[in-house]
């Protein structure tokens, strides 16, 4: 297996590196976006070093399933890949997407810097101020301290296998209304 912290790896554009559920239906939202340059499948904020699929499932490690994007500033702002990170997973269930049960489906902000630290807080104050959700956001920020690239079979996940039952359910109706909502933005 080839776990990777990109957190170190050296390119000059920024990370974001985002959890809200499954990997694989933030994988395909943030895929389709103009100015995000990679998206990878991992795992962060858990205990352990280079964790297992099946150790993040079974909740031993602490880590959450998430996704770090590598995205053009001059394209797509921190803010707005967080506007659409909100738009796609329910930021107020605690350790829960849908069927998804377990502290890695957490809702997560894992920033790289005081900048984006802000940020993250100033979109989750200002999304409870409107009550934009009928109930309080309970995504956790916290700074970025590694990211274990997932195995290579979660990579492009959804391109791979699109008649999977899990993405015929849950995923083609979330790209359905990334098509239909933020079209400005693919």
């Amino acid at each position: 297996m080839n776990h990777t912290n990109l957190d170190t790896h050296s390119t000059t554009k920024p990370l974001a590196t985002l959890a809200g559920g499954c990997f694989w239906c933030l994988e395909s939202i943030f895929d389709n976006l103009h100015g995000v340059l990679q998206v990878i499948s991992g795992y962060a904020g858990g205990s352990s070093t280079n964790p297992t699929y099946e150790e993040v499932c079974a909740g031993a490690t602490g880590h959450a399933e998430c996704i770090q994007i590598s995205f053009s500033p001059e394209q797509v702002s921190y803010r707005t890949l967080l506007k659409v990170f909100f738009a796609y997973h329910d930021p107020t269930t605690l350790n829960r997407q849908g069927n998804d049960v377990g502290t890695q489906y957490r809702s997560a902000i894992f920033t790289h810097d005081e900048a984006q630290s802000t940020t993250a807080l100033q979109t989750i104050a200002s999304l409870d101020h409107t009550r934009t959700f009928d109930n309080p956001i309970v995504t956790k920020v916290s700074s970025l301290e590694a990211f274990y690239k997932a195995e290579d079979y979660h990579q492009g996940y959804f391109r791979s296998n699109p008649n999977n039952p899990y993405c015929n359910a849950v995923i083609n109706p979330k790209l359905a209304k990334l098509r239909k909502t933020h079209m400005h933005l693919l």
